[in-house]
């Protein structure tokens, strides 16, 4: 599901250089314990989700699946990017608040 919201707070955070993206660059991190969440595209490849999912939880950092590859994509002005670390903990904090009210209402 694709939130607006979810995607403007990311455009913000992005503009703000409080976000990392792709593959390996969220993944190193990740294992730097800079990222605080890991959204993941929808569209992904399943070995990229199950990667990402594992390698976020070893290292408690929360996971949430949101819009597609495009929609990621545009939200942070870049091209191609199916993976975003947000290292900012009050933008992740409100992005996964806005997703859990999606998922409950």
């Amino acid at each position: 599901m694709t939130n607006k919201k979810i995607l403007g707070l990311l455009g913000l955070a992005s503009r703000a250089r409080k976000i990392v993206y792709g593959a390996d660059s969220t993944l190193i991190e990740i294992k730097k314990n800079k990222v605080k969440l890991v959204i993941i595209a929808e569209d992904a490849s399943e070995r990229t989700k199950n990667k990402f999912a594992e390698s976020a939880k070893n290292y408690d950092v929360p996971v949430i699946l949101c819009g597609t590859i495009d929609d990621l994509s545009k939200a942070i002005g870049k091209q191609n990017k199916a993976i975003i670390g947000v290292k900012e903990n009050n933008i992740a904090t409100e992005i996964e608040k806005i997703d859990r009210s999606d998922v409950n209402g």
